[in-house]
């Protein structure tokens, strides 16, 4: 099994020389994709991506030749922020999904590591689907000159188009690494050749994954939670991967699933017959609530995937452990930290339990609000989405997180009533 490259998200303002960087490091042999150039495979013409711009703009940003007018489309959308954010809805899926399809292309050939230009990184909150953050930086007005002299473009254009991006200093504060481009172009690729060999070096394990392995989504019957905007919350957190864990139901994860296969675990959080839960993770098939406990350790394992021990000391929904030890030789996984536990001790003794059963320790959030998302998590070395690669990196799990606010159980109880009435 190939192990997953490591991705490195390459950004700038405009004109600070990110381009340069990206053809360096393709001409060194790195497997690189523009969100320029994938911007352009969505609009491609008799593509859905071009009809629906020309239905929300109208056939004026098309040229004679049917292609996208992309220079009279940039004008509109940098003079109007609400033409702006209708475009972005329109590409930023489609631009997603090109990029997925080529990240999985490289994961196929083996590739060691693998370059993602994003302009907009931080703005489309990107950040949680690479590894590593390279910021090209050039000095503010060194960037207006290149825009004005180089590119044709009106100071006028120039400062609409710089004062669209975000803050240079917290993008700075925010990457792994800063290139900057305060001198000749020699000096810039010398820069990027120097940090491209660093980058090679790098192991794996130095850039572990984090991932919430339990929480719930509108498929829970106590939960409105739109999926994508979980997904999305995970992503500004710095949560690789997330597990959808509905109650009962199985649905909505493995939609989720299908979608963004890197991203997502598909599970289901059973009520067993004896009223307590169990999760199971890389399911296929949707096991029935009230299924006795063995029953469902053992349909989990049937459909290849892992079985997962939520809460063994919660009251209620972990039967206040009076099955713990009944059920931890039957389970792969232990849930050491659950952020929804008010109680410490629930999840000490949580943590205990793995440790004399020699289980595996896991941690989920537990949410069923999008705000709750990555109170817990585990990190882990990057691994392939799979069941197996999931359990050998478990072996080297560090936990982290923090206790839920009372206010999620509010929530909670909401939805529930509007679930009951609606």
């Amino acid at each position: 099994m190939s192990s997953a490259p490591l991705q490195v998200g390459l950004t700038g303002n405009v004109a600070s020389g990110k381009s340069t960087v990206a053809r360096a490091w393709a001409k060194a042999g790195v497997p690189v994709v523009s969100a320029d150039d994938l911007a352009r495979d969505a609009v491609a013409p008799g593509s859905p991506g071009l009809q629906e711009v020309v239905d929300a703009f109208g056939p004026q940003v098309l040229r004679s030749d049917g292609t996208l007018d992309r220079d009279h489309l940039r004008e509109r959308v940098f003079q109007d922020t609400e033409a702006r954010k209708r475009l972005e809805a329109i590409l930023h899926p489609r631009i997603r999904e090109l990029r997925e399809a080529w990240l999985q292309e490289q994961r196929d050939e083996g590739a060691p590591l693998v370059v993602s230009e994003i302009p907009l990184l931080f703005e489309t909150g990107l950040e949680g689907e690479v590894h590593l953050i390279v910021f090209v930086d050039a000095p503010e007005e060194e960037r207006r000159r290149r825009l004005v002299e180089d590119r044709g473009l009106t100071p006028e254009e120039a400062n609409r188009i710089m004062a669209a991006q975000g803050d240079p200093g917290e993008k700075r504060r925010r990457s792994h690494h800063v290139l900057k481009n305060d001198g000749t172009l020699e000096d810039l690729e010398a820069r990027a050749r120097s940090l491209l060999e660093e980058l090679r070096v790098r192991s794996p394990a130095l850039t572990p994954m984090r991932l919430d392995l339990h929480l719930h989504t509108r498929g829970s019957w106590d939960s409105l939670s739109d999926p994508e905007a979980v997904l999305a919350r995970a992503r500004e957190r710095g949560i690789h991967r997330i597990a959808i864990t509905d109650h009962n139901r199985l649905h909505v994860a493995r939609e989720m699933h299908e979608r963004h296969p890197d991203a997502v675990i598909p599970g289901e959080e059973v009520k067993t017959a004896e009223g307590i839960d169990v999760i199971g993770l890389y399911l296929s098939t949707e096991i029935p609530k009230g299924t006795p406990m063995a029953e469902t350790c053992r349909r989990i394992r049937d459909q290849g995937g892992i079985v997962y021990l939520p809460h063994p000391y919660a009251a209620g929904k972990g039967g206040s452990g009076r099955f713990a030890e009944e059920l931890a030789p039957q389970v792969d996984v232990v849930e050491v930290l659950n952020a929804r536990l008010r109680s410490r001790k629930r999840n000490q003794q949580a943590l205990e339990l793995a440790l004399r059963q020699g289980r595996l320790q896991g941690a989920g959030s537990d949410a069923h609000t999008v705000g709750e998302v990555g109170n817990a998590w585990v990190e882990v070395p990057r691994h392939p989405n799979e069941p197996g690669a999931l359990l050998h990196a478990l072996g080297e799990a560090r936990i982290h997180g923090r206790r839920a606010p009372l206010h999620v159980f509010l929530a909670s109880n909401w939805a529930k009533v509007r679930k009951r009435f609606s």
